[in-house]
């Protein structure tokens, strides 16, 4: 696998983006909530979910997509928005509930909506997955080349729309790619006491369309078996179902007492950073042996300005005025 070295800084900009991003959002969303959680308290109200140690999935995964294929993100869905592009700015504005959001400040984090490049998730779980159908089967009606992707949890692989969804999308041949994040636990009960297989590519076996495994929470690993993918649903040969083993260093939300991890759990997973792990990779592979880590340090400048331009623009905007609670409910 060959890949250009500014694809592969842009994935690196992309991971580290996102890992800032959260790191920022954990922050943020305590103030107020100590030192009793209050969950209504803080420029943050209302639940939050962080994806902090799943980046590779995102872009790996959206690193072969273009602006008018569609992404539908999970309840944790930070990741997959800045993989897929969306406007860092309104999508933080949004989460503060500011009136410069993606949404007017009315969907919080759970309903990030970004129709400049297809982006959308829901808080529902295993609901994006019947939506990037939809999308896909509009793709194939249009005679466009354009690509749908589901992104969802192993947990969610055990409700009906995943498997109405891929019978549905195996049957017509439609381009959509089908992504299970396995980051072990479905809220708070581990894989193994909920899916009876190991990994939930085997189950496209029962649909007839390929399904892949990777291991390791590899990023160079994804955006290979990706590529695969996006190439087969382009070409018209259909969708491909995808398992990632990932890891979240956060709870299931903030304020979880993650009672049910082992105690020393995220500290190993830590040693195995993604993110470290990849920056190792792009040092070895540099093409300048004089100064190897130059490029990489402007991408973690690059990441840091984002995020923090992010945040200021977020805080600083106004929140809606009452008025506004009875807009854009109803359609004439």
């Amino acid at each position: 696998m060959s890949i250009p070295r500014p694809k592969l800084l842009e994935m690196y900009r992309d991971m580290v983006t996102i890992r800032l991003y959260e790191e920022t959002m954990a922050e943020a969303y305590l103030e107020g909530k100590q030192p009793v959680f209050n969950i209504a308290a803080g420029p943050v109200p209302g639940e939050m979910h962080l994806a902090a140690g799943q980046e590779p999935v995102a872009v790996g995964v959206c690193a072969h997509l273009r602006n008018d294929d569609a992404v539908v993100g999970t309840h944790r869905p930070h990741h997959f928005a800045i993989a897929k592009g969306v406007d860092l700015r309104k999508m933080t504005a949004e989460i503060f509930g500011k009136v410069t959001g993606l949404g007017r400040g009315k969907g919080g984090h759970m309903h990030l909506f970004d129709p400049d490049v297809h982006f959308s998730c829901s808080g529902i779980v295993g609901a994006g997955i019947p939506q990037a159908v939809g999308a896909a089967l509009a793709f194939k009606k249009r005679n466009e080349d354009h690509v749908a992707v589901a992104f969802f949890g192993e947990g969610a692989a055990n409700q009906g729309a995943f498997h109405e969804g891929l019978n549905l999308a195996a049957l017509w041949r439609l381009p959509v790619i089908f992504v299970v994040e396995d980051n072990s636990y479905a809220i708070s009960v581990p894989k193994s006491a909920s899916t009876p297989i190991a990994t939930n590519a085997d189950r496209a076996a029962a649909y007839g369309i390929p399904g892949v495994y990777v291991d390791d929470n590899d990023v160079l690993a994804v955006y290979e078996t990706a590529g695969e993918a996006v190439a087969r649903a382009r070409g018209g040969e259909g969708p491909t179902l995808i398992e990632v083993k990932t890891h979240r260093y956060f709870g299931h939300f903030q304020g979880d007492p993650e009672v049910y991890r082992p105690k020393d759990e995220v500290a190993q997973l830590k040693a195995n950073d993604p993110i470290k792990r990849f920056r190792e990779y792009l040092v070895q592979s540099s093409p300048d042996s004089t100064n190897p880590e130059a490029d990489i340090v402007q991408m973690e400048t690059e990441a840091r300005q984002r995020v923090e331009d992010a945040f200021a623009f977020a805080r600083e905007s106004d929140y809606p005025a009452p008025e506004e609670a009875l807009l854009h409910v109803f359609v004439d």
